[in-house]
């Protein structure tokens, strides 16, 4: 398949499956530093999850498969917690023996919003349609392993949601009207 994949394809591809072996070897390094055994067990299954993404692609690529990339079973029954409650001053850390799980938690969310930017990147200048839904499909598993580290995150009050009055959320959300299509000509 190389041979009918276009420059930017290519480049892109590579860039992708650069960041998934980066990921991988990321959340491996994080290992040590978890305690909550909840994080413990989202990081092997998105391990797990990530590989088999991975090896997916590679074998999509290298042998003209036409393999489908498979959704990631994402967060259910999410209740997500709004405001702040006490929020803890944030600093680096002195040493990586500091490193606890709101840090972990904090860089696995990060590996996967990058994640999602560069396969959403990727796809949007893929030429092959089966290439472009497999990335596309990608930035969708990026995203719902980050809800579910978001998910864990809130409820552990390491990721606040902070809000507003709710006169200034009402007049922000009703500021909008919707758009009167039957003047275009």
């Amino acid at each position: 398949m190389a041979a009918s994949l276009g420059a930017h394809e290519v480049m892109e591809l590579h860039e992708v499956l650069t960041a998934t072996v980066d990921g991988i070897n990321q959340f491996q390094l994080y290992s040590p530093h978890i305690r909550d055994q909840q994080l413990r067990s989202i990081l092997n299954n998105q391990i797990k999850f990530m590989t088999e993404e991975y090896n997916n692609m590679v074998q999509t690529i290298n042998q003209r498969g036409k393999g489908e990339s498979i959704p990631y079973r994402s967060v259910k029954n999410v209740s997500p917690s709004y405001g702040l409650q006490n929020p803890q001053p944030q600093a680096p850390n002195v040493s990586m023996n500091e490193m606890d799980d709101r840090d972990v938690a904090s860089g696995m969310l990060g590996c996967h919003k990058a994640s999602a930017l560069v396969k959403t990147i990727a796809s949007l200048e893929c030429a092959d349609p089966h290439l472009r839904r497999m990335l596309q499909q990608g930035a969708v598993n990026c995203s719902e392993q980050a809800y579910e580290v978001w998910n864990y995150m809130n409820q552990k009050q390491y990721y606040q949601v902070p809000t507003m009055k709710d006169m200034t959320t009402q007049t922000m959300v009703s500021g909008f009207t919707s758009a009167n299509m039957g003047q275009i000509s």
